[in-house]
């Protein structure tokens, strides 16, 4: 379950507007994910990521490296906090 979770998260910020070079804060990603679920649902945060891994591999794979990096950064912490 967490794994689908994550998955759809990381559809989510990929598809989002968040840039890198913004170094977003936890709250700023937390708020585009939510933001583009709503907005393209989860089979449209997938085809949207599968649209811009056919039309520009290259430039998806790093960001798509980002956005792991992210939720790392995201959901991690809040898992150690909650087994405290």
């Amino acid at each position: 379950m967490i794994s689908i979770v994550k998955d759809l998260a990381a559809e989510a910020l990929f598809v989002s507007h968040l840039q890198p070079s913004e170094c977003p804060t936890r709250q700023a990603v937390e708020q585009a994910v939510t933001a583009m679920i709503l907005l393209h649902g989860s089979d449209g945060c997938a085809a949207e990521v599968a649209t811009e891994f056919g039309d520009h591999p290259e430039v998806a794979v790093r960001r798509m490296s980002w956005v792991h990096a992210e939720l790392t950064g995201v959901i991690a912490p809040r898992r150690a906090t909650a087994l405290h």
